[in-house]
C-alpha cells in the first residue's frame, strides 16, 4: 500500500521523466491535467464543481466509473457524484453509500489506496445488487490543510495493466487542484447566503417603509369615508377615490419587492416553467399584454438561471411601472455554445439612456449590469423617448 504524504504538504510532484519533447507523454499528461482544471475552475456552484472533477478524473485516468464523495458528519456522504452511471441506474442502486469498506479506510487514513481487484481487498463489503461490476480501483483523497473534504474514486481502467503509478500521480495532482476549486465555490456561495440574507434584510425594511405606511395611510382613509357617508356625502366619495389610489400605490409596491424575492420554483422547477410561470402572473394582474417564448434552451448552471431571471424581473419591472407599455415580449434562446439570450421588448414610452445616467437615475440598469457580468455574460439596453425598450443578455453555457 502506499504510504501516506507527509505531514507537511509538498506541492504536487509532475509524473517522472520529465524530458518534455512535444510528442512525451509527460507533457500529454500535463495538458491533460490543465485541461481538467480549466473545466473546474469555469464553475462556482459546488455541485457543478463536484460533477465537473468527477467527469474530469475520469476521462484523465481513462477509467470506465468515476465517483466523488463529499462526507458528512454521520457515517455517510453528504453528496456523492457518479460519472460512467446511467440516471436509472443510479436510481436502482439506491441510498448513498455510506463510509464504510475501502472508502472508509481512504477517508480516514488520507491516503491514495490502489488495488488491482477492489473485491480481494479484505475490507470490502461488498455493493448492492444493481451496482456495476468493479475490479481494478483507484481511491485520492481531496484535503483542504488537515481536514479530508471529500475523495475521487476510480474503477475499471480501460487497458489491461489497470492503472498505474503514472495515473496515481496524475490523480493526486487533479486531487489538489480539486481541493481549490471546491473550497472557492464552497466560499462563492457562503458568500451568495449572506448576499441573499442582506436582500431579505432590504426586503423586509422597504416592505415595512413602503407597503405597511401605505396601508396604514389605506385605512384611516376608509375610516374617514365610512364617518362621511352620511352628513357628507360628496367629500365621502373623494375620500374613497384616494382609497383606491392608495390601494393602487400599495399593490405597485408589494408587486415591485414580491419580483425581487428569487421564487423557490426557480430551484425546483428550472428557469422556463418559473419565468413563465412569472409572465402570465403579470400578463393577469397588469392591463398590458406580457407574453413569453422559449426556443431551444438548455438547463443553464444555477448563478446563471438567476442571472436570467432577475434581469427579466427588473426589465419587465421598468415596462409595466415606468414605461407605461401596452404589449411586453419575454424571449429566451438557446446559443449553440449552449448559452442563451433573454430579449424583453415593450412598446412603452421608451428614454434616453445617456439623460438618465446624467440624472443619476438608473432604472435598474447597473443591478442588471452587474448580474450579467456576474456570470460573464453581456448586456444591452436599446431605448429612445417613444420607441419602447428592448434589454438583451447573453449568458455562456455550463
Amino acid at each position: 500500500m502506499p504510504t501516506p504524504p507527509p505531514a507537511d504538504p509538498q506541492p504536487p510532484r509532475l509524473p517522472r521523466g520529465c524530458g518534455c519533447r512535444p510528442a512525451d507523454p509527460c507533457l500529454a499528461g500535463i495538458e491533460a491535467v490543465s485541461g481538467a482544471v480549466l473545466a473546474m475552475s469555469r464553475h462556482l456552484e459546488v455541485r457543478e464543481v463536484l460533477r465537473r472533477i468527477t467527469a474530469s478524473a475520469r476521462s484523465l485516468l481513462d477509467a470506465e466509473y468515476a465517483a466523488l464523495g463529499v462526507p458528512d458528519d454521520h457515517g455517510g456522504f453528504a453528496q456523492f457524484v457518479v460519472d460512467g452511471v446511467s440516471d436509472a441506474q443510479w436510481r436502482t442502486i439506491g441510498p448513498l453509500p455510506r463510509q464504510h469498506g475501502v472508502l472508509a479506510a481512504m477517508l480516514r487514513e488520507a491516503a491514495p489506496q490502489r488495488l488491482a481487484d477492489v473485491r480481494r481487498d479484505p475490507r470490502f463489503e461488498g455493493w448492492p445488487a444493481a451496482h456495476p461490476e468493479m475490479t481494478d480501483f483507484l481511491g485520492v483523497p481531496i484535503v483542504d490543510g488537515d481536514e479530508t473534504i471529500g475523495a475521487i474514486f476510480l474503477a475499471n481502467k480501460r487497458g489491461p495493466a489497470g492503472f498505474t503509478d503514472h495515473d496515481e500521480e496524475l490523480a493526486r495532482i487533479l486531487a489538489a487542484h480539486a481541493a481549490l476549486a471546491l473550497t472557492n465555490a464552497r466560499l462563492y456561495e457562503r458568500s451568495r447566503e449572506l448576499t441573499l440574507s442582506g436582500e431579505r434584510a432590504r426586503i423586509a425594511h422597504e416592505l415595512h417603509d413602503a407597503v405597511s405606511q401605505k396601508l396604514f395611510s389605506l385605512r384611516l382613509t376608509a375610516q374617514a369615508a365610512t364617518a362621511l357617508l352620511d352628513r357628507d356625502p360628496a367629500r365621502a366619495r373623494s375620500e374613497l377615490a384616494e382609497v383606491s389610489r392608495l390601494a393602487a400605490e400599495a399593490a405597485d409596491e408589494l408587486r415591485a419587492v414580491v419580483v425581487e424575492l428569487r421564487p423557490a420554483a426557480l430551484d425546483e422547477d428550472g428557469l422556463l416553467p418559473t419565468l413563465a410561470s412569472q409572465v402570465e402572473v403579470l400578463n393577469r394582474a397588469h392591463s398590458a399584454r406580457v407574453s413569453f417564448t422559449a426556443d431551444g434552451v438548455r438547463a443553464l448552471p444555477a448563478a446563471h438561471e438567476e442571472a436570467v431571471l432577475r434581469v427579466a424581473q427588473e426589465a419587465l419591472h421598468n415596462a409595466l411601472r415606468h414605461a407605461q407599455a401596452a404589449s411586453v415580449a419575454v424571449e429566451l434562446r438557446g446559443t449553440a455554445a449552449r448559452g442563451a439570450v433573454l430579449r424583453v421588448v415593450d412598446d412603452g414610452c421608451g428614454f434616453d439612456p445617456a439623460a438618465v445616467r446624467r440624472a443619476g437615475r438608473h432604472l435598474g440598469l447597473v443591478s442588471m449590469r452587474d448580474r450579467a457580468a456576474g456570470v460573464s455574460g453581456a448586456l444591452t439596453v436599446e431605448s429612445a423617448p417613444g420607441k419602447g425598450t428592448v434589454v438583451e443578455m447573453e449568458v455562456p453555457g455550463g
